[in-house]
């Protein structure tokens, strides 16, 4: 895999049938090893080891309704009351972070209403808050601490 502008994460990859798996440690599972899928599982443990998001509050492959249409959010991080709180949108380190990807967040965020976005590719992070008095995305210069997030008012 691609080396990525993340911290190093101890992951369990394992081969079965000729193809790759790495585990899942939100869903405890095994689960395809794509690009994107090991992006997702480095960001994870990046932040549940290095800015304190508790992994009981985290939750991937979180299905959502628009319209008539079935969609699912990568990752959704929840409040002590279990309220969405983040999405997160990952993509694989090959593909830019494009206007695209920003559309495809802020859809799912139609059906969340959450007040923080984060997009990653493993090599560029973005994330964003909603600024409800201006009634648009802020962005900010790196990825929160969990307490940080926590303390937000919205």
């Amino acid at each position: 895999m691609e080396q990525l502008n993340l911290p190093i994460a101890e992951l369990k990859i394992r081969k079965q049938n000729g193809k790759n798996y790495i585990f899942d440690r939100l869903r405890k599972q095994w689960v395809r090893l794509t690009p994107e899928e090991f992006v997702r599982q480095q960001f994870v443990s990046f932040l549940i080891e290095h800015k304190g998001y508790p992994s009981g509050r985290m939750a991937n492959e979180i299905e959502i309704v628009l319209g008539n249409v079935k969609k699912r959010c990568d990752t959704v991080l929840y409040d002590n009351y279990l309220h969405p709180l983040m999405i997160i949108e990952y993509k694989a380190p090959s593909l830019a972070i494009s206007q695209k990807t920003f559309d495809q967040i802020a859809r799912y965020n139609l059906a969340l209403q959450v007040p923080w976005l984060i997009v990653s590719n493993g090599i560029r992070h973005f994330c964003c808050r909603l600024d409800k008095e201006k009634k648009e995305y802020a962005f900010i210069n790196e990825i929160p601490e969990h307490g940080r997030i926590m303390n937000y008012e919205l």
